[in-house]
């Protein structure tokens, strides 16, 4: 699967449709994200079954706000849903490569499960931080 430009619009069903979406928030004129570009297109062109996307932060503000992204090229990975990895700065063939294998390898049932944990700490948190008040 070819690399895809990914919008606001069909962000949310790109990343319910696949297992694993790479997302790689860019722009034209950062130099490190032209050089970072056929890396990540020769990664989908040999990964078929991840979903490889970009999202050009100058079209797409409203997206790199929303995931924070203050460093580009920036390289978000979703997993059943689940953002995995999130990093900005361009990243080598190799070290994309491991990244990959990396992602396809996580136990998927411990991750939702330290997920579920961190959920919960951030609710009995907001709940002391409310009685304090």
């Amino acid at each position: 699967m070819a690399t895809t430009e990914i919008t606001a619009n069909d962000l949310a069903s790109v990343v319910a449709d696949n297992e694993i979406v790479f997302l790689d928030f860019w722009a034209e004129w950062c130099g490190p994200c032209r050089q970072f570009a056929p890396v990540f297109e020769a990664a989908s062109e040999a990964n078929p079954d991840i979903a490889f996307g970009k999202i050009d932060t100058e079209a797409e503000r409203e997206l790199a706000s929303a995931f924070q992204i203050t460093s580009i090229p920036t390289l978000m990975v979703f997993r059943g849903g689940i953002v995995v990895f999130s990093q900005p700065g361009a990243l080598p063939a190799p070290q994309l490569d491991e990244l990959i294998a990396g992602v396809r390898g996580l136990d998927m049932d411990e991750v939702r499960a330290q997920v579920q944990q961190q959920q919960e700490a951030a609710q009995q948190q907001a709940a002391a931080e409310a009685e304090q008040q």
